[in-house]
Formats: structure tokens, C-alpha cells, sequence
């Protein structure tokens, strides 16, 4: 099974640096370990007190392999639960795996891919969605996203959602109570109150599944594409934008024809930029593809950057920007090149394009010059606040795919209930679907025992034998 025995893997990056960290896991950790550790101290083994730090020598056969940090974590205090000892040794690849090959000989099993974090929920040390949190700290590229993998794993969000299961449970033992005295016709819940629990959480479930939209842009990074017709300075703009040269800028139309994209982080947030070919009609075969491809990364990008110049008319704007809209894109109406007409954008041409834009999406409108810092600083602030302008009511932020099925899932059971309300059902009906409710919420830590807890539920409140 894959979390039995005594496991060890290296726990820093692979390759040379200044150190690098050892974690073995398992009940036989410290077995394993003291036959190859001599503390300076000349201390035993047995004497080297949990949760400290000691220097000594990792020694194998009698040969010195390194002079090392050795920290002692026993069991439950530690972060997989278990006994796990950590050895901190000199970054060098072959001291590393050298201390690693003299465990795996005396038969401490190589851990597999997140089997120490596999390990700390098995042994109730964090719930699945604080799990999930770890891998997300650290592959988190910006401070926004660090931010809500932080608030995952320190376990606000699994407080709601076991919350919120709580609510349903209780509800739910209830009905139970009740089809179980039927015959008695008593009646255990009050069903005016259960629609009032259920519109609460109706709207908690909403504001949580509804923050997904900037959650999931903030941990993986917000997709812009930068677009319009050939020659309005989009090669220009990303250069500007990340003060290096990223595109080949040229007055030649057509000399962008593959996508070129590349992140920065703005605010504390991870903006991906994606300049793309010119939009336009082409007997050139490979720019047309590079059109077909800047229109494709279009319908994926989250906000548009449609940049022009005053001399295009409004209609011709409008027909480009209506055939790359899609639902959920944000767009920033930007004209270049206001340096040439006295650091000033058309409001007028701006207003045309706007009022003949036939869908609801807000369109800013600005101006900026490539040669302007001050308008590119605009341009990033507004960026920023469209971003931040997305977070729902809800304090929670969600960010992570799984979790956003579980609570759509759980949204429909309860309108189900909500429905079934209004059409008189039968408790044995609304059972159900409150089963369903309890097993998706409970799903996203991980805690989906639900007949356990309805169970102890009724027993700890009521007297059943009475």
C-alpha cells in the first residue's frame, strides 16, 4: 500500500546549491536513522529530544559522508503525523543521493509523488482541500495567488464548508426522524425553517462558487491578449510593457505571425501577455495562420487589449471587436500613439465605438504612447483594478477546479430542495437530495461520511429508545 513502511525522498529541489533537505517518514524513521548519525555532542541517539536540531556527521561503514543538520520531529508532532527525521546536508547531488542510497539499502522505500502530504491527511493533519493548498503554495508565481493558497491551507475555507455540511446534516437527521415516526405523525422539522437554511446557504454556495472566476485567473495567471490591426504598435506595447525586447517591432504590416507571450506580475498579480499576429485579410499563407491563431488566443484570453490608431474608423473597430467577444471577457479600448496628437485620445471616436458595441461587458476606453510611461502606468492600473473588480461577496476565494464542481453540484441539490419545497415533496424526496448536498460540500475536505454523521447526529439529540 502506498503509505505503509518508511519512506525518504529528497525534499529540496534536485541539482547543487547551498544545502539540501532529506525527509524520511515513517514509524521506523528513527530506527533507520541513528546507526548512521554521530552527534558532536557524543550524545546517543535516544538523548536527542523531539522538534531540536543537532549537528553531528552522517557516517556509513565507517566513512564520514557529510557533516549534517539533523532534526528529530516524533509522532503526532510533526507534518506528516508520523516520526520523521529531517537531514540537512551540503547540496552537492552526489552527497544526496549517497545518504538517500544508504537508507533505500537498509530497505526505506523511495516516496512517491506527494506521498508525504497523502500522509499528513491520512493522519487527519490537514483535510483534503488543505492538502490540495500545499501544492498550490508552491507553485504559487504572485503574491495574490501565494495569498490564497495560504488562506486554503491555514484552513478558513475548510471552517466554511464543514460549516455549511453542518447545517445540512443537522436538517437532514431530522427528516430521518421524521419518516422514522411517520406512523406517529410527529414532526421534527420545521419546513419554513429549512427553506429559510437552505436560501442562506443557497446564497453562501453562490458567493463561493461565483469567486471562482478570480480565483482561478489569480492562481493561474491572467490571460491578456493584446490584438488589432497590423502596424497600431502591438510588438511595441510588450516591449514597453516589459522594458526589454520581446517582439521584432517593424513598420512592414505582417511581421508578427506567431503569438509571443510572456508573464509579469502587476499589483501582486500574474498577468500573461500574448501579443498576436495582425488581424487582417491575407493571401499569405503563413500570416494567415498567424491570424487564425491570434483569433484563437483571443476566445482564451480573459481581458482584451484591442489597440488602434484615430486614423481607422469606428466601424471597422466595432466589427473586429464584436467577432473576438466572448462571454467573460473584459476589454480595454486603447489607442496608440497619442503623441501624436498632444498626449490626448479621442473621447469622440472612443464614445462611436462604444455605443455601437451591442453587448453588456463595461469597455474602458484610453489612450497611451509606447514612448509615454505615465499612460503605460495607467494602462497597468487599470489591468489591475478590472482583475480586482472581479472578487465576489464572499471572503472565501476558491481557485481550484475540483472544488468548483463539488460546489456546483451542491448548488443545484439545494435548488432541487428548494424546488421540491414549493411542490410539497415528501421528506423520503428531500432526503435524498440533501444527501447530495452534504456528500458534494463534504467532498471538497474530504469528509464524506455522511451516514456516520447523521447517526450521531440523531443519537446525541435525541433519546430513539423512549
Amino acid at each position: 500500500m502506498l503509505t505503509e513502511g518508511t519512506v525518504i525522498a529528497l525534499a529540496t529541489p534536485e541539482g547543487s546549491g547551498a544545502i539540501g533537505v532529506i525527509r524520511l517518514s515513517g514509524e521506523e524513521a528513527f530506527h533507520f536513522t541513528a546507526p548512521f548519525f554521530k552527534p558532536k555532542s557524543k550524545e546517543s541517539w535516544d538523548k536527542i529530544q523531539a522538534n531540536t536540531t543537532v549537528l553531528g556527521d552522517f557516517v556509513s561503514e565507517g566513512e564520514i559522508i557529510d557533516e549534517v543538520l539533523l532534526t528529530k520531529f516524533k509522532a503526532p508532532n510533526s507534518y506528516t503525523g508520523e516520526n520523521v527525521v529531517e537531514i540537512s546536508c551540503h547540496g552537492s547531488s552526489y552527497i544526496q543521493q549517497k545518504i538517500i542510497s544508504c537508507f533505500l539499502i537498509k530497505g526505506v522505500k523511495p516516496a512517491q509523488a506527494g506521498e508525504f502530504t497523502l500522509r499528513a491527511y491520512l493522519n487527519q493533519k490537514m483535510d483534503l482541500s488543505q492538502a490540495e493548498a500545499v501544492a498550490d503554495l508552491i507553485a504559487a508565481e504572485s503574491e495574490a495567488a501565494h495569498q490564497l493558497a495560504l488562506q486554503q491551507m491555514r484552513g478558513g475555507f475548510s471552517k466554511k464548508m464543514e460549516a455549511l455540511r453542518q447545517e445540512l446534516i443537522q436538517f437532514k437527521a431530522l427528516i430521518e426522524l421524521e419518516l422514522d415516526f411517520s406512523e406517529e405523525e410527529v414532526e421534527f422539522a420545521n419546513l419554513e425553517e429549512l427553506r429559510s437554511l437552505l436560501n442562506k446557504l443557497h446564497k453562501d454556495v453562490s458567493d463561493l462558487k461565483n469567486s471562482f472566476a478570480y480565483g482561478n485567473v489569480i492562481k493561474k495567471g491572467v490571460p491578456v491578449a493584446i490584438a488589432g490591426k497590423p502596424n497600431v504598435g502591438k510588438s511595441s506595447l510588450l516591449n514597453a510593457l516589459f522594458e526589454e525586447e520581446k517582439a521584432i517591432v517593424s513598420n512592414i504590416p505582417g511581421t508578427t505571425r506567431d503569438s509571443i507571450e510572456d508573464t509579469l506580475v502587476l499589483g501582486g498579480i500574474l498577468f500573461r501577455f500574448i501579443d498576436t499576429a495582425g488581424l487582417r485579410e491575407t493571401n499569405d499563407v503563413v500570416e494567415a495562420i498567424g491570424v487564425k491563431k491570434a483569433r484563437e488566443k483571443v476566445k482564451k484570453a480573459r481581458v482584451l487589449i484591442y489597440l488602434y490608431q484615430r486614423d481607422t474608423t469606428a466601424p471597422v473597430i466595432v466589427n473586429e471587436i464584436q467577432e473576438l467577444h466572448h462571454e467573460g471577457l473584459s476589454i480595454l479600448l486603447v489607442e496608440n500613439k497619442i503623441d501624436l496628437y498632444d498626449n490626448t485620445h479621442s473621447e469622440d471616436l472612443a464614445s462611436e465605438i462604444k455605443s455601437n458595441l451591442n453587448f453588456e461587458s463595461e469597455v474602458i476606453a484610453l489612450g497611451i504612447s509606447t514612448k509615454n510611461s505615465t499612460s503605460l502606468a495607467l494602462l497597468k492600473n487599470h489591468l489591475v483594478t478590472l482583475i480586482q473588480n472581479m472578487k465576489s461577496e464572499s471572503n472565501l476565494i476558491i481557485h481550484n477546479s475540483r472544488h468548483f464542481h463539488a460546489l456546483s453540484e451542491a448548488l443545484r441539490a439545494i435548488e432541487t430542495i428548494l424546488e421540491g419545497l414549493d411542490q410539497a415533496l415528501p421528506g423520503d424526496l428531500l432526503s435524498i437530495e440533501l444527501k447530495e448536498a452534504i456528500h458534494f460540500i463534504g467532498s471538497i475536505t474530504g469528509n464524506i461520511d455522511n451516514d456516520q454523521d447523521i447517526l450521531g447526529t440523531i443519537f446525541s439529540q435525541f433519546c430513539i429508545g423512549k
